[in-house]
């Protein structure tokens, strides 16, 4: 006689190895801080020393504005208050388009992903367009945006959107296609819905790879956002904006600050979607697992 098997509790199994591999890892000792903080402190003060070898070894006086030292930059620009408020300002902006775009973006890719996850020839029909999206170069295209939808906060976000939607695209469909095959061919015989199979297994196991799209993507936004301010400077400038007017102006200084600052905030998004990830799948996926 054959047991029935219902499809909602079909995820214990995978549950209850999960629960096996929380408990393993709670056995394991917690990394040191020394092992996290120190070796990149290390290359943190490498890269401020061949910093400084440059400024006042490489370049003479006449030429060292190519590269101010360190506390130059920190001096007249961190330290200045007219001209940090100015890239706080313009980071703002920068950082409401790379928000907005990373936020359709997710969506977009999460939905496209799972479309194609349905049926084979929705993936051969829709995946070669995600690589065109991918490979087209973006630049070309600024030209044709802006005649499309002006100049201002919506065309940022349509460059956003473009450069950072592929990683989402491509995890979502990966992470959904690698769901367990034994699990899959259970919910089957159980003739579980479409809707059944997707939300109780695929979308479940899907998610470390749906997460570490949208690390790759939180990054790619703020590079798209900072394209868009290059190209898009109607309306409230952004950092890219600035560092173009800074570079035009020979600001050095100002210049060396504002991309500091727009790089800081490239990793403050990386690092919160790292955050998010610990805080929704920590629990039953080792997300440092090496």
């Amino acid at each position: 006689m054959s047991a029935t098997i219902n499809p909602e509790k079909a995820p214990a199994a995978s549950a209850s190895g999960a629960s096996t591999k929380q408990s393993t890892r709670a056995l394991q000792p917690p990394r040191p801080w020394r092992a996290t903080w120190v070796p990149p402190a290390l290359v943190f003060l490498l890269i401020l020393g061949l910093w400084y070898a440059v400024s006042y070894l490489v370049l003479d006086q006449t030429r060292r504005f190519l590269m101010p030292p360190p506390d130059q930059v920190v001096t007249r620009a961190f330290l200045v208050p007219d001209v940090l408020s100015e890239i706080l300002a313009s980071l703002g902006q920068t950082a409401a388009v790379a928000l907005a775009g990373l936020a359709a973006a997710i969506v977009i890719g999460m939905a496209w992903g799972i479309a194609m996850s349905q049926a084979k020839w929705i993936e051969q029909s829709l995946f070669p367009y995600a690589v065109i999206l991918q490979c087209i170069p973006i630049l070309a295209l600024v030209p044709l945006i802006g005649f499309w939808f002006g100049f201002e906060f919506f065309s940022r976000t349509v460059v956003c959107v473009m450069i950072a939607l592929f990683p989402v695209v491509s995890n979502t469909l990966f992470g959904l296609q690698s769901a367990d095959r034994s699990q899959l061919e259970l919910f089957r015989l159980q003739n579980a819905s479409r809707w059944t199979v997707l939300t109780k297994l695929q979308l479940p196991a899907a998610l470390p790879a749906v997460f570490a799209g949208m690390r790759i993507s939180a990054g790619l936004a703020v590079v798209g956002a900072i394209v868009g301010d290059f190209f898009f400077r109607r309306g409230t400038p952004g950092i890219g904006s600035l560092i173009s007017n800074y570079q035009s102006r020979v600001e050095s200084a100002e210049l060396f600050a504002a991309i500091i600052t727009a790089s800081l905030f490239g990793v403050l998004i990386f690092w919160l979607f790292g955050w998010i990830t610990k805080l929704v799948i920590g629990s039953w996926y080792d997300v440092d697992a090496r």
